[in-house]
């Protein structure tokens, strides 16, 4: 490394000056830090203490400045100085917002600032400042795979913003779902009728935008490369292929219908008077084309008595069919239920519903249904018996508790059967074999083994298309980043990521558009995208310590890693969020961040003040997560919310990045316990990497072979799921876990 010259600034605003020796924690930066410039500033966040520090920059050579003031997350652009290593000592959020203001608890408010400064002073030591990642990609064209709704509305505001565009349908038309549609939902006051559904007006618009490139009969051949240097291969219906420079790519490749034919026992498949939803479109734009009267099929007879099922093939408790509501289905019952009744009040139309649910207009559009005579009753549809050209309909009418109501001499039966995401293929299920239907993710209990379609086709080893959710939805941090796939650079919008109608689908591909114009441009100056925006470090490796176990290309989140013709890791920097899973993966040790390494905590472990058995002050050592359990800490000092003196929190990017080396270390240099705070793993995860805090319990889980090697009891290491939110709770547990290892008793290694 070359030549350092670290510097520490001491705040004494905000309080701090009034509860702490500030003099104190300048001494022990220069002495136990052995940082050679050390000061202390009445405000350092205001212009002059910002001055200062520059002044040192400037004047004193400062490569390496430690802050003791405010939380990290706290004041970032007035200490924010991009030619510098920098780290922060949490002083007033970490210390004095969380002890009380007494006499008794002045020592330990003291001892618990001077181990932040002392850990201020080892970590920035250990660190650099990122240079950037070299290999950038400069393109600034937008991919959009799918002609939909959704995609159109995607590659039309994308060009709104200057941002060339190339547009990939599979089929001959623009349109998707919504140009299948006769009328849609109606989007404004007063809600009364069905509209147009404006498909056609988003179709000139891409056909007339020069900033489009449209390719129609159109799949993805191949994708290869990363954010703002991907190289996409468009195989076209000629045979011939074309390849595009992209910058970041959206897919919107939207939704299939559930198979209706799965559901026998409505009728599916046993008479052609009972359809789906699209069915009954197609029925509608035919009556448009014609007379205006909606005909059954069987035998071409107007129809005079309509039932809509809804939920079928949903909401499905057994796993035979899908387990989830599709959201859009009972206003497009209503839409559809109005059809006939715009067109002849006199036809018998009922909804049959378990709950109904109409986002988007209240109850203005279902009270407007009732009002033209569409009758609504609340029960389950049990039976659709076929008989002759008419059907009788059997459901439990959950209002009179009649297990065997009936409906006889009905012309036509409609079916919500709800949405089946087109995600392209299950990379996680492509090692089981698959059945016809569980390219969506849902079981569907046939046996006839079909291949799944791949929609990327990208060269990532870890497999062809973008994970998927368990039931089949594009998998993303639906909370915090709904739009991010688990492949940087690749985003998806619409129903591709979750149930959704035509006005969601268009809010939907407007946030995608802008998310993947974000992330092309932070490509190009090498930043990463999210959630740690902005940050310009990466990892690296030493290859000759590499044992080329392959932990880190298969714990690896989000494909960042490939490897070479001998095996050996190769990092794919443009594609890392900078989680750091594969740094706590590497059993060796020999990947790390210029900012954030096995040694920059380590470091911080190894530079707290260690009491000895006799003096009652046990110190546990908390390794929070920064993206939910840190700013959970933060907040509860921010509400005053006290916990123990004897804690010394590190923040760390993600459990998943948590090395077990840290944990050893600390046991062995006399700490009494360690907590981990991670967020929530499993399918309803809060994790901001997705499986990081999954992957890091994984591997902690195995901890307890390395408390018997120490001969230490069990519970000196504690993992904890911490959520934003626990702004109460998480003071609570710490008081809890110091409380019991009172009991348990000091750590044997204090004083080794």
């Amino acid at each position: 490394m070359a030549d350092i010259k670290v510097a520490a600034y001491i705040c004494k605003g905000c309080g701090l000056g009034e509860r702490l020796d500030t003099d104190a924690l300048v001494k022990i930066a220069q002495k136990d830090g052995k940082v050679p410039l050390a000061k202390s500033h009445d405000f350092l966040c205001n212009a002059d203490g910002v001055a200062m520090i520059k002044n040192d920059i400037a004047n004193e050579g400062v490569t390496h400045i430690m802050i003791g003031a405010c939380s990290r997350r706290a004041k970032t652009e007035a200490f924010y100085f991009p030619e510098n290593a920098v780290a922060r000592a949490n002083l007033r959020e970490g210390v004095i917002w969380i002890r009380p203001d007494t006499d008794e608890a002045r020592e330990t408010t003291q001892e618990m600032a001077e181990d932040y400064v002392r850990m201020g002073c080892a970590e920035v030591k250990a660190m650099a400042a990122p240079a950037g990642n070299p290999n950038t990609g400069s393109s600034k064209t937008l991919l959009v795979v799918g002609g939909g709704v959704t995609g159109m509305t995607t590659a039309i505001e994308a060009s709104k913003t200057g941002y060339p565009v190339v547009l990939v349908e599979k089929s001959g038309a623009l349109g998707g779902w919504g140009g299948k549609l006769y009328k849609r939902v109606p989007v404004h006051e007063p809600y009364k009728t069905p509209m147009d559904t404006g498909v056609a007006d988003l179709v000139s618009q891409v056909l007339g935008d020069s900033n489009i490139k449209l390719y129609l009969n159109a799949s993805i051949a191949k994708t290869d490369g990363a954010p703002g240097r991907f190289v996409v291969e468009i195989a076209t219906e000629s045979g011939a292929t074309h390849t595009e420079d992209i910058g970041a790519i959206v897919q919107a490749t939207g939704f299939t219908l559930y198979d209706m034919n799965k559901l026998p026992e409505l009728g599916a498949g046993k008479s052609p008077n009972v359809v789906d939803q699209a069915g009954l479109e197609a029925l509608a734009n035919a009556a448009a084309a014609g007379d205006g009267v909606i005909r059954r099929p069987s035998d071409g007879q107007p129809v005079k008595s309509v039932v809509f099922v809804q939920c079928a093939g949903q909401r499905d408790p057994t796993g035979q069919h899908l387990s989830y509501c599709s959201g859009f289905c009972c206003n497009a019952s209503i839409k559809q239920a109005m059809y006939f009744k715009d067109a002849n009040p006199a036809v018998d139309t009922t909804i049959i519903y378990t709950d109904l649910r109409t986002p988007g207009n209240g109850e203005d559009f279902y009270r407007s249904a009732q009002e033209k005579g569409v009758i609504f009753t609340k029960g389950k549809v049990s039976e659709v018996v076929p008989g002759g050209d008419s059907l009788t309909v059997t459901f439990h009418d959950l209002i009179l508790d009649d297990s065997k109501a009936t409906m006889g001499d009905v012309d036509l039966v409609v079916l919500a059967t709800g949405q089946v995401a087109n995600s392209g293929v299950n990379i996680d299920a492509l090692t089981k074999p698959q059945v016809e239907g569980q390219e969506g993710g849902q079981q569907s209990g046939a046996t006839v083994e079909v291949k799944p379609i791949s929609i990327l086709n990208l060269t990532y080893r870890q497999g062809p298309d973008v994970p998927q959710l368990k039931q089949g939805f594009t998998d993303s941090h639906f909370i915090c980043f709904p739009y991010e796939t688990r492949r940087t650079g690749i985003y998806t919008a619409g129903p591709v990521r979750r149930p959704m109608d035509m006005t969601q689908a268009r809010e939907d591909a407007t946030g995608a558009a802008l998310k993947a114009i974000q992330a092309l441009e932070n490509a190009e100056l090498g930043r990463a995208a999210h959630p740690r925006s902005g940050d310009l470090s990466f990892p690296k490796v030493r290859l000759e310590g590499c044992t080329q176990c392959k932990r880190c290309t298969v714990e690896c989140p989000f494909g960042a890693i490939d490897e070479d013709e001998k095996r050996f890791p190769v990092f794919n920097e443009s594609r890392c969020r900078r989680c750091g899973t594969c740094m706590g993966a590497c059993p060796v040790r020999v990947i790390s961040f210029e900012n954030y390494s096995v040694n920059t905590v380590g470091a911080q472990i190894k530079a707290v003040d260690i009491p000895d058995e006799f003096s009652e002050k046990p110190r546990i050592l908390i390794l929070a997560c920064e993206n939910d359990a840190y700013p959970a800490l933060d907040m509860a000092g921010m509400n005053r919310n006290e916990y123990s003196a004897f804690v010394r929190i590190i923040p760390i990017r993600c459990l998943g990045s948590v090395n077990t080396i840290w944990v050893t270390d600390a046991l062995n240099a006399g700490y009494d316990g360690v907590m981990m705070m991670g967020c929530k793993s499993g399918d309803e995860y809060q994790c901001h990497f997705v499986k990081g805090s999954e992957l890091g319990r994984v591997r902690m889980s195995k901890i307890d072979d390395t408390l018997k090697t120490l001969n230490l009891e069990s519970e000196r290491v504690r993992d904890l799921e911490v959520a934003i939110t626990d702004i109460e709770r998480v003071p609570e547990m710490i008081n809890k876990y110091a409380e019991e290892l009172v009991a348990v008793g000091p750590s044997p290694f204090k004083g080794f």
